[in-house]
């Protein structure tokens, strides 16, 4: 099993930045797509951003130019910067990651618990 655990969130102002970690845990594993979800109180969970294992990324549109999502397969971290943040960003924030074990082609996929990430008007 792979655990992630996010960190990095917490209160800022409008136009403030901040930088979200998850770090993966386990035995023997290789993560795969890592991706960035949001979810607000009342809304539905939405993916935010999405890095492949060789770095290709992709975000929502409300986002784009403002996150940036990294990886740094080494140390099997993702990242989300966040810069100009948004009122409207505001949101717990969970990182999601595909993976294998190193003793079979099955692919699974873990989930973190989240941070939350609160932006001030």
């Amino acid at each position: 099993q792979v655990q992630l655990v996010e960190s990095g969130g917490g209160l800022v102002q409008a136009g403030g930045s901040l930088r979200l970690s998850c770090a993966a845990s386990g035995n023997m594993f290789t993560l795969d797509n890592m991706r960035w979800y949001r979810q607000a109180p009342g809304k539905q969970r939405e993916l935010v951003a999405t890095i492949t294992r060789a770095g290709n990324s992709n975000y929502v549109d409300s986002v784009k130019g403002r996150f940036t999502i990294s990886r740094d397969n080494a140390k099997s971290t993702v990242y989300l910067q966040m810069v100009s943040l948004k009122p409207e960003d505001t949101a717990a924030y969970s990182c999601n990651a595909d993976y294998t074990t190193w003793q079979g082609p099955s692919v699974y996929s873990s989930w973190g618990q989240g941070t939350q990430v609160t932006v001030s008007s």
